[in-house]
C-alpha cells in the first residue's frame, strides 16, 4: 500500500484484531512467559546444563547438542514473534509488516527419528522440562498466530459471515 492509498477494510479490522491482542493481558502474560523461558534456558546450557553435559557418554553428548540447538532455536522464534508483536503495540511497526511471511512462525519440526528419541531418554530431566515447556509455548503462540494473521492469508467476502465475523471482533476488541 502506498502513503496515499486508503487502507481497505478488510486491512482495517486485521490491524484492529492485531492492536486487540497486543494490547491485551493475554499478550502479557504470554509475553513475560516466552521472555522468562528464554533467560531460564540461557541459565540452565549456560551452567547447570553445561556441567551435566561434562557427565554425558559421546553420543549423549550429540544427543544433548542437537536438542538444545533445537531448544534455542524455537526459543528464538518464540522472542523474535513476541517482540514484533511488541513493536506493533508499540507502534514501532505496522500490522502490514507484521504480516509479513518473514514474521510468521515456522511450521514445528515433527520429523523425530526413534533412535535420536532413545538416546534423548538418558539426557538430563531438566533439559527435557524445558524442551517441553518450550514446545508447548511454541504451539500456543502457533495457534495465536495463525488466529490473529488468518485474515491476511484468506480471501475475504465483505458479505460473508467469517468477514462479518471479524468486524465484530475488531469493534469489540477496540473496545476492550
Amino acid at each position: 500500500m502506498t502513503p496515499h492509498e486508503k487502507p481497505s477494510e478488510e486491512t482495517v479490522v486485521e490491524s484492529a484484531q492485531v492492536r486487540g491482542f497486543v494490547q491485551s493481558k493475554l499478550f502479557n502474560n504470554i509475553f513475560a512467559e516466552g521472555m522468562e523461558l528464554v533467560e531460564e534456558t540461557a541459565t540452565y546450557l549456560d551452567g547447570e546444563g553445561r556441567e551435566a553435559a561434562k557427565d554425558l557418554s559421546r553420543s549423549q553428548a550429540l544427543a544433548y547438542a542437537a536438542v538444545s540447538m533445537r531448544l534455542t532455536t524455537r526459543l528464538m522464534q518464540i522472542a523474535s514473534w513476541l517482540l514484533v508483536l511488541r513493536a506493533v503495540r508499540e507502534n514501532e511497526m505496522s500490522y502490514a509488516e507484521a504480516a509479513e511471511d518473514k514474521y510468521r512462525l515456522g511450521k514445528p519440526d515433527t520429523a523425530r527419528r526413534a533412535e535420536a528419541e532413545d538416546e534423548e531418554a538418558s539426557l538430563p530431566q531438566r533439559l527435557h522440562e524445558l524442551r517441553d515447556e518450550t514446545r508447548l509455548l511454541y504451539q500456543r503462540i502457533s495457534r495465536i498466530d495463525a488466529d490473529i494473521f488468518a485474515t491476511a492469508q484468506a480471501p475475504v467476502s465483505s458479505g460473508d459471515a467469517a468477514g462479518q465475523l471479524r468486524s465484530l471482533q475488531a469493534a469489540f476488541s477496540n473496545g476492550l
